[in-house]
């Protein structure tokens, strides 16, 4: 039985009691994670969803780490190794590993997911779709290695200038909130 596939069933119970409103868009992946934690093992064909987490960072100002990709900057996400316990535990291994930062918080309350949103995985996934776990993380805005920003390999980016709308919008209602 995989620890993987029962924190995921964990999270996502978690986020879908927290958020009903998603339900039915998540719901079949709940049931195959939960077929998978079962079974310990896949029996659909290597057509499951690619399943990632990711870290969302945001700072003092508001503004949230971004790392280089490609021409621009991007939320930084992987998907879990064997080695993680938890898809949270991979967020931040990621966190450590690509930005140097180890000195991150949740607010209380706030240690599941912030955010599970679906999309078409990459080509080379075939016809899989992509299930991002987004974790949100606060951290002040020097807590990286200086180099990172000095080199352009990280920037701390407005919530207005993030190109997923679900993560800004997230952003703008949690803050909102919190203020």
């Amino acid at each position: 039985m995989s620890i993987r596939d029962h924190q995921i069933v964990k999270e996502l119970a978690h986020y879908i009691h927290e958020h009903p409103a998603e339900s039915t868009a998540l719901m079949p992946l709940y049931d195959a994670v939960r077929d998978h934690a079962r079974r310990g093992s896949c029996r659909h064909n290597d057509r499951c969803p690619l399943v990632t987490a990711g870290a969302v960072i945001v700072d003092e100002l508001h503004r949230v780490l971004s790392l280089r990709h490609g021409g621009g900057y991007s939320l930084a996400e992987l998907a879990p190794e064997p080695q993680d316990d938890s898809l949270s535990g991979a967020a931040l291994r990621l966190l450590a590993e690509e930005a140097g930062i180890r000195d991150v918080w949740t607010e209380p309350g706030s240690e599941g997911p912030f955010l599970v949103d679906v999309t078409r995985a990459a080509p080379e996934y075939g016809p899989r779709i992509r299930v991002g776990f987004r974790y949100l993380f606060r951290a002040h805005s020097g807590a990286g290695f200086p180099t990172m920003i000095e080199t352009g390999a990280a920037a701390w980016v407005p919530i207005a200038e993030i190109g997923i709308p679900s993560v800004r919008e997230r952003l703008h209602g949690h803050l909102a909130g919190a203020a």
